[in-house]
């Protein structure tokens, strides 16, 4: 049993994204929103035929408020290009709505913190609401924590990586017959990599294989 209450009872019924993002913004489900600046929700529209899922905010899209606005965004939104998938045309949201880091004093810079298991179950209802909406044909999961938090923490990246997954309904019964998920590395690893160039051409041949869905 999670030792958060989780995000079920600030999810308004029958709301649409405007209405997710709203309430979204109290949403004290987890103990990361004390330490954040705000939630970081979504960008993008319910008719988007595909959805991108990252981990979580980073420091920068955590004092913007968007996802994937900090270096990592900049690197997808390359790898988005050249794979053939307009950004405008995608709905792109986190597996965690609030930023988890370390600092070590005031003014310190603040060091990425990974999310455990029980701070995604405390998001997963507003992640549901989202696809419940959306139902999209294709799902991106970049990096492990996105794919864990929607296939279970069995899920290996590395070994499953750039394939077409079947996705069964989340909490919805009326989802989409063939979407897929596929996965992929985070855009965030691909810049520690130690081989930048191939670590970058694994994440668009990845992206490539979800643009086949939409083409």
């Amino acid at each position: 049993m999670s030792r958060f209450e989780g995000a079920g009872r600030h999810v308004p019924r029958g709301a649409g994204l405007d209405g997710l993002r709203r309430a979204a913004a109290s949403c004290e489900g987890c103990d990361l929103y004390a330490g954040a600046t705000q939630t970081v929700f979504s960008t993008g529209s319910a008719t988007a035929r595909v959805v991108f899922i990252g981990e979580q905010p980073g420091d920068q899209e955590d004092r913007q408020g968007a996802p994937f606005v900090g270096p990592a965004g900049k690197l997808l939104d390359k790898a988005l290009a050249e794979a053939g998938i307009d950004r405008s045309d995608a709905y792109v949201t986190n597996a965690v709505k609030h930023f988890r880091f370390t600092q070590d004093g005031p003014g310190k810079r603040r060091i990425h913190q990974t999310p455990d298991a029980a701070h995604m179950t405390a998001c997963r209802p507003w992640l549901a609401a989202e696809l419940h909406i959306i139902d999209p044909e294709v799902i991106v999961l970049l990096g492990a924590t996105a794919a864990k938090a929607l296939l279970g923490p069995s899920f290996r990246v590395t070994r499953q990586r750039g394939k077409l997954i079947p996705r069964p309904p989340i909490d919805d019964e009326t989802a989409r017959q063939n979407a897929c998920y596929v996965a992929t590395v985070h855009p965030s690893a691909v810049l520690r990599a130690d081989d930048r160039d191939a670590a970058y051409a694994g994440l668009v041949a990845d992206l490539q294989v979800a643009a086949g869905v939409l083409s």
